[in-house]
């Protein structure tokens, strides 16, 4: 370890590269959130989906009762 972070104590160190490690996490986390944005490509197909079988489920059950 270079400069000064070789004078420090043990438990100093691990807190050091524990927040460090904490900080990178968290924040490929946000970049990644923040790339892939709002939606949620799958959750819209279900959603479309659902729709249909919905619409398909009511016209087959009035036809049913004609």
């Amino acid at each position: 370890m270079a400069g000064g972070f070789g004078s420090l104590a043990p438990k100093t160190k691990n807190m050091v590269v524990a927040g460090g490690l904490t900080s990178f996490v968290f924040g490929v986390y946000f970049y990644t959130m923040r790339a892939v944005g709002g939606t949620d490509e799958l959750q819209v197909a279900i959603d479309k989906f659902e729709e249909k079988k919905n619409k398909s489920e009511g016209e087959a059950s009035l036809a049913s009762k004609a």
